[in-house]
């Protein structure tokens, strides 16, 4: 038990989280985190089946990385991928329909989600099975909270609200005799890029400042 949760293997699953984060740090997924985060939900319910994904790709490969012939490597990481990708848009549609709408084609496009290929092919082809699960759990929940942040801002900013519920007071809004406004430039993808730049700054300056 204690061999399972070694140093070597939590900084395997926590170094995602903070100084190998794979949106902050390595600048990938960046595509996902601007269409799907103007609402909180969609933004966590992508960056869960990222995660899910991630960690039972990295599984799979990394059961099959000493029998797949180096040349078609790539191809069945696809196969992998596309077939976990599947299952879960269709748990999606089946328990959470009105998201998997919301979400659209991004669930689809995670088969070509940068992070994910990446550490197939970087982590899972070289280290063994348990390694590669929390490297994936890592690597997702690292790719999720920044979807979260993101959409936590933009929800509650540009609507006043989180997971559909009223934070923002509606006597705050001007035609209620107040002088909130929403701020409708949330919705828009621009306004995603900003935050996640934000993010970056704030992430890349607290880690610079504590390695000093």
């Amino acid at each position: 038990m204690s061999k399972l949760f070694s140093k070597e293997n939590q900084e395997v699953f926590t170094g995602p989280l903070n100084l190998n984060n794979p949106v902050a740090v390595q600048v990938l997924g960046i595509c996902s985190a601007l269409a799907v985060t103007s609402q909180l939900e969609p933004s966590i319910v992508m960056g869960l089946s990222v995660t899910v994904i991630t960690a039972f790709a990295n599984v799979i490969i990394s059961l099959l990385r000493k029998t797949i012939p180096n040349r078609i490597r790539i191809i069945v990481q696809l196969v992998v991928v596309a077939t976990l990708v599947t299952l879960v848009s269709q748990i999606l549609k089946a328990f959470a329909y009105d998201v998997s709408v919301q979400l659209s084609v991004y669930v689809g496009l995670i088969i070509t989600n940068c992070i994910l290929m990446g550490r197939l092919e970087a982590f899972a082809m070289q280290n063994g099975p348990w390694a590669s699960f929390l490297d994936g759990i890592g690597s997702g929940l690292g790719y999720a909270w920044i979807l979260v942040a993101v959409g936590f801002v933009r929800e509650l900013l540009g609507a006043g609200t989180l997971l559909g519920f009223r934070i923002i007071p509606e006597s705050f809004y001007v035609e209620n005799g107040g002088c909130y406004v929403n701020n409708g430039m949330m919705t828009m993808p621009a306004m995603a890029l900003i935050i996640v730049g934000c993010i970056i700054w704030a992430h890349r300056a607290y880690n610079d400042r504590k390695a000093k």
